[in-house]
């Protein structure tokens, strides 16, 4: 069955995602969350979410582009092995435009970004390393940018982030995403290129979201 016929992705709600991403995604925290998007082949099978970018640099450097960052990817084991990349060209294509897009690939993890590389992502070389995360009791994470109205008893840990592997994508006409290629303060790098190794994401998730 051709990949386009056989899954459909559509808007989930923030609540549909907390179970995947607190113990399926290897984070095992919630991010800021804007849009969220599901593949689906009868049931859910794929989680996808993007959010507010923590870094205030890379917010104000875009303007007068918005900008969002892709915070989680993660779908089911066994899929097709093309259902990655349609997927997150679909969730691409869903958000509002014009739009940049950044997301970080974790070398940490041994994740070097290549379901970046093969939906056309421009990687601009290794960054965001040091930065303060606030990881709370309830599993989701705070930047910098909440410490004035953070309550400190509700924090679990604090971490550091690692050096992460720096994409870029544009949402645009023709012209607009000329326009953002412009404002780059990186310089276009060669795909990064590495082993990569797959996590534990064998977690079923205990409320399966139908399609109908």
């Amino acid at each position: 069955m051709n990949i386009k016929n056989k899954y459909i992705v559509r808007s989930i709600d923030t609540e549909q995602t907390k179970e995947w991403l607190l113990k399926k995604h290897y984070a095992k925290r919630i991010p800021s969350i804007s849009y969220a998007f599901g593949l689906f082949e009868d049931t859910l099978i794929g989680v996808c979410t993007f959010g507010m970018s923590p870094n205030y640099v890379e917010m104000m450097a875009w303007k007068p582009f918005d900008i969002l960052e892709l915070n989680r990817l993660v779908v089911n084991d066994g899929l097709h092995k093309n259902s990655l990349s349609f997927f997150l060209g679909k969730c691409l294509n869903m958000l509002p435009k014009p739009q940049v897009v950044i997301s970080y690939s974790d070398l940490k993890m041994f994740h070097h970004g290549y379901i970046y590389q093969a939906t056309n992502w421009v990687y601009t070389g290794i960054g965001g390393e040091g930065h303060p995360i606030y990881i709370m009791k309830d599993g989701t994470e705070k930047h910098p940018r909440h410490e004035k109205k953070l309550n400190m008893e509700l924090v679990e840990r604090i971490e550091k982030t690692s050096g992460k592997a720096r994409y870029y994508y544009f949402c645009g006409n023709k012209k607009t995403k000329k326009e953002m290629s412009k404002k780059l303060r990186f310089p276009v790098l060669p795909y990064l290129k590495g082993e990569n190794k797959r996590y534990d994401a064998s977690f079923k998730p205990q409320i399966q979201t139908s399609l109908f």
